[in-house]
């Protein structure tokens, strides 16, 4: 009999197989994740904006925190700014028609993914997760965090604290390539053409990166393939952050075989959540991680919304896919990959941080949890993959 091979180590080549796409090198990346700084940062580079701003985003309100946001962009198309707004008609359901219109007015061209229409009216549970900004085609944001006031910690009547979540600012080649999944996006959505970009000085850094955009069957399973591929060949640690966390019977399995390998295999996932069906469908599967000897942290005090990976704390995964049915085989999604030693420390000094203000579940205190909370688990993984 045959002895299974051991998987390698994680390589750019490797990777850029899976993805059917090559790292773009020479890139800077600005890793934003304590609360105040991700928004500060953002209405910054918006205000710095001379030439394009695009926008995509699956939830944009209307509240304080996207108000103040509309009054910059209204701001900016007066001094000239070309600006494009792609929202999520059903993540942005309850933002109001004048709350667009007010923008429409002073210039800002808006288009909505997955308008509901009556003839096909199960497509509209598919969405486009993404969230990204561009600036000038040479900056750009993305990561896991939405304009609404609850991602920056707003509240009107008493201090609150923001969700937890993470972001990247990159710049160098790697934003030309943003520019063209968004142009991709906005060309499906809107009759109206993406004016084109002035020519700008070519500034190059130092790291290479990925973009894992998602928005078909095809790029999907290749998302997929990736995540399994980076987990299969990990030799030393899987760190892996999710709000919403509903895995696959194979994401199980692969898991489960790296802690077999005695790789370091932790999960950081929220402690409460704003989802409660997706939150009971996945701890339904707590146990069976448990037992493989898989470390399972939930995060204190606020809720948990970034979506994060680091692998051997040298490939590193930022943007909006979550582990769970709708990211993995429904939405649109938006990631980076960034394959850097030093960048892959950072992303594990904040895990681990993250982790201080977490709780360690041990398999003895699992398995002593209420019968009512085990119900709802059963109950919910029951429609696991309508999630």
């Amino acid at each position: 009999m045959k002895r299974k091979k051991r998987a390698g180590p994680l390589s750019k080549k490797g990777i850029q197989k899976i993805a059917g796409k090559p790292f773009t090198v020479g890139n800077r990346v600005t890793l934003v994740w304590k609360d105040p700084e991700s928004f500060q940062s953002i209405f910054a580079a918006v205000r710095d904006a001379r030439q394009t701003i695009y926008l995509q985003f699956y939830i944009f309100r209307n509240d304080e925190t996207g108000t103040e946001l509309a009054n910059i962009l209204r701001t900016k198309a007066g001094e000239g700014v070309s600006i494009y707004i792609l929202y999520d008609h059903f993540g942005s359901l309850f933002t109001p028609g004048i709350f667009w219109q007010e923008l429409k007015d002073c210039g800002v061209q808006i288009a909505a993914s997955h308008p509901f229409k009556w003839t096909t009216p199960f497509h509209y549970m598919h969405r486009d997760h993404r969230k990204l900004i561009i600036i000038d085609g040479v900056k750009a944001f993305t990561g896991g965090l939405n304009i609404a006031n609850e991602y920056r910690g707003y509240h009107r009547v008493k201090a609150a604290r923001a969700w937890r979540d993470t972001g990247i600012f990159l710049e160098g080649p790697i934003v030309t390539r943003l520019v063209e999944e968004f142009r991709k996006s906005w060309t499906v959505w809107s009759d109206s053409p993406v004016m084109p970009l002035r020519e700008a000085e070519p500034q190059t850094y130092g790291v290479p990166v990925l973009p894992i955009f998602a928005s078909s069957a095809r790029s999907r399973r290749r998302m997929r393939r990736l995540l399994h591929y980076s987990i299969n060949n990990a030799q030393k640690s899987i760190y892996l952050t999710t709000a919403y966390f509903i895995p696959s019977m194979r994401l199980l399995y692969i898991l489960e075989r790296a802690a077999a390998r005695n790789i370091d295999v932790k999960l950081l996932l929220p402690g409460v959540s704003d989802v409660s069906s997706v939150y009971f469908a996945g701890r339904a599967f707590y146990s069976r991680l448990l037992r493989a000897g898989i470390e399972i942290y939930t995060y204190n005090g606020v809720i948990l919304h970034a979506k994060t990976a680091v692998f051997d704390s040298t490939w590193s995964v930022i943007g909006s896919a979550n582990l769970d049915f709708q990211s993995m085989r429904r939405n649109d999604e938006g990631n980076v990959g960034i394959m850097d030693r030093g960048f892959g420390e950072q992303m594990t000094e904040v895990f681990l941080d993250d982790m201080s203000r977490a709780e360690k579940i041990t398999i003895e205190q699992w398995m002593k949890r209420p019968f009512h909370e085990k119900v709802r688990e059963f109950f919910y993984a029951l429609f696991r993959s309508r999630l």
